[in-house]
């Protein structure tokens, strides 16, 4: 039991009346932060709360009480951590924190800020804050509004940190060696440096994947080097639906939209290098890719057809063109659907039916 003066004992008899409003509190503020992040598309690694504990409490005010006049100025009784995967991530939640909390800015604390020029340490984003009426107000718990709560924001290297100095440094009753320290330290820089370099790399990512945009938007499709996240960008063009649609209108057909992207290891096995090479399959083939659907389909009463069509048949098309034959057919199609007997027959039936569109010559 700790040693508490009267004053303190008093703060500790308010808080046991307290515990049913830190409670509804608690789920308040979880759940609007979690709702908040959703709402904005951010994907954090751990949304934590946690009420003070008795014991937590009593030690507290045993070493600090005479800071406190009273309960209410004790500000961290709930305690909300939000734990995101990038540094940058940190200013953005703290943006969405100051929209939906009403933030006391004397008591709150940046120790991203304090640490001095020639060390590493614990940084964190520390928010004071309080319910604002027009989010939550109870006539009947008004301490709803009074009460203050903490809000963390940290990434998780910084979290890992946290615990580590937490466990190793200031928790110990036993003096860390200064060559320990030392490590400890420089532990700490190795986790910074990789949380900037992450961050660093994301951005560059998200702009290189801008910039794929653009260029596909463009049009400039030489200039496109053809992996997954520039094949994605062309798709969106909705480049082969012209083709589906005639395709689709022989047999009046609805249209359904598949994956395409299974596509982009054929055409790398077709040795194209850029978006460009795909356009120049698609406006130099269509013709003789529609000719071979109307074999296909002619007669089948088929009601539906898959968007991919239009781009499997462009594929057929160029494959025969360049003299692979049902050799090259077959491999095609083991690209597409796996290594089974069903592929070189499908092969065989398709350089009939090509054959007698006239794609390919007896």
């Amino acid at each position: 039991m700790a040693n508490l003066d009267m004053r303190c004992q008093m703060m500790m008899d308010e808080y046991q009346e307290l515990l049913p409003t830190l409670q509804k509190m608690q789920g308040v503020v979880t759940e609007t932060l979690r709702r908040c992040l959703k709402d904005n598309g951010i994907t954090v690694t751990a949304l934590e709360s946690r009420i003070k504990t008795t014991e937590s409490l009593e030690g507290k005010l045993e070493l600090k009480g005479h800071k406190y006049k009273s309960i209410y100025d004790i500000t961290d009784l709930l305690g909300a951590r939000i734990i995101t995967f990038y540094s940058d991530e940190v200013d953005t939640i703290a943006a969405l924190v100051e929209q939906l909390f009403t933030i006391d800015w004397d008591n709150s604390v940046d120790k991203r800020k304090m640490l001095e020029l020639d060390r590493f340490g614990y940084m964190s984003l520390h928010y004071i804050c309080s319910i604002p009426p027009s989010m939550m107000q109870d006539p009947e718990c008004p301490q709803l509004n009074e009460i203050r709560f903490e809000v963390q924001m940290r990434t998780a290297l910084q979290h890992v940190w946290a615990n580590m100095h937490h466990d190793t440094g200031y928790k110990s009753n036993v003096e860390i060696p200064t060559e320990h320290l030392r490590s400890l330290n420089r532990l700490a820089g190795i986790l910074e440096l990789a949380d900037e370099q992450f961050s660093s790399i994301r951005k560059e990512i998200i702009n290189y994947r801008r910039n794929v945009q653009a260029l596909v938007a463009s049009g400039d499709f030489d200039e496109v080097p053809l992996n997954g996240d520039t094949f994605r960008s062309y798709l969106q063009l909705n480049p082969f639906m012209p083709l589906v649609e005639k395709m689709a209108a022989i047999n009046q057909a609805e249209i359904y939209h598949d994956n395409m992207m299974p596509y982009l290891d054929v055409m790398r096995n077709m040795e194209f290098k850029t978006i460009g090479d795909i356009e120049r399959l698609r406006t130099s083939c269509s013709d003789q890719a529609l000719q071979l659907a109307l074999i296909q389909l002619a007669g089948t009463g088929l009601d539906i057809i898959a968007e991919s069509a239009a781009l499997q048949n462009l594929c057929i098309v160029h494959i025969l063109q360049r003299g692979f034959g049902a050799v090259g057919l077959t491999r095609f199609y083991q690209h597409l659907f796996g290594d089974n007997a069903y592929n070189a027959q499908r092969a065989e039936k398709v350089v009939e039916q090509a054959t007698k569109a006239g794609i390919i010559k007896k």
